[in-house]
């Protein structure tokens, strides 16, 4: 059995009432992972943007 199939499973025999407080952890969870991209994403944009303002890199996407 797989993972999803494990979890799947465990959320059958979970009562009703604990049903909600289970969504909203996955929806948490998907949240979290979509910030953690983004900080990546600023935290690499700073450190690249000291390659991308140089002369040379106008020039190298002069014609594209």
């Amino acid at each position: 059995m797989n993972k999803k199939e494990l979890i799947l499973d465990e959320i059958e025999q979970v009562p009703d009432p604990l049903l909600e407080e289970i969504l909203d952890f996955i929806r948490f969870l998907k949240t979290k992972v979509i910030e953690d991209r983004m900080e990546t994403a600023v935290a690499s944009e700073s450190t690249l943007k000291k390659d991308w303002l140089k002369p040379e890199e106008d020039e190298a996407w002069r014609d594209l």
